[in-house]
């Protein structure tokens, strides 16, 4: 019998879909909808019936039978990223520093990425070498820890402070990274660029 990822792919295929534009139907991420039909982890009911509406299959013929043994799920792999260039998909970023693996839930929710802390600036919450798990969006909350591109350089990881007038980059260790003041101004013309919230740390021992 086919699998569920297996029904899932001939449904998209079907339909004349590839995985981008399936992805962009659903609102999922096109990595994701690749793992679930490589069958790396069951999809979720609240997935399945997107792909559905999107495939214009009934979720009821995409479900496994009951005869079959489900696919236990599986974390997801996500890259950790040499380098953060805005503007380019995940996917077509080619310096790559390893992998790390997130939960199905999370990957279903948007689009992942790691990086490996460089610096003592956020000590002593982030120690060099730590592992960031970051979802990539365009802006944050006042308070969060974002992944920021200033001026194109290399991706910084610091606590964002909003007000009218602008953004304030803080680092935790104050005597390494005293607050950046960026007016609203500097943040159209260097350009000061929101990649994405941090979600989540990992010690490196």
């Amino acid at each position: 019998m086919d699998s569920i990822g297996q029904r899932i792919k001939n449904a998209r295929k079907n339909a004349s879909l590839t995985q981008l534009e399936l992805a962009e139907k659903t609102k999922l991420s096109r990595s994701y909808i690749g793992d679930i039909e490589k069958d790396r982890y069951n999809p979720s009911v609240s997935t399945l019936e997107l792909i559905a509406a999107a495939t214009g299959v009934p979720a009821s013929k995409l479900l496994s039978t009951s005869g079959q043994t489900p696919t236990p799920p599986r974390g997801v792999r996500i890259p950790i990223l040499g380098k953060v260039v805005a503007g380019i998909p995940l996917e077509a970023i080619t310096d790559i520093d390893g992998w790390e693996e997130i939960s199905p839930k999370m990957a279903a929710s948007g689009e992942y990425f790691a990086l490996r802390i460089k610096g003592l600036s956020m000590e002593p919450k982030l120690h060099e070498g730590d592992i960031v798990i970051v979802k990539r969006q365009s802006d944050v909350e006042s308070g969060d820890t974002a992944i920021i591109l200033v001026d194109g350089e290399d991706a910084t990881v610091k606590q964002i402070k909003k007000n009218k007038e602008g953004i304030m980059l803080i680092g935790l260790n104050i005597d390494v990274y005293p607050p950046h003041f960026y007016t609203n101004r500097e943040i159209a013309d260097l350009p000061v660029q929101i990649i994405g919230k941090v979600v989540e740390s990992r010690h490196t021992w």
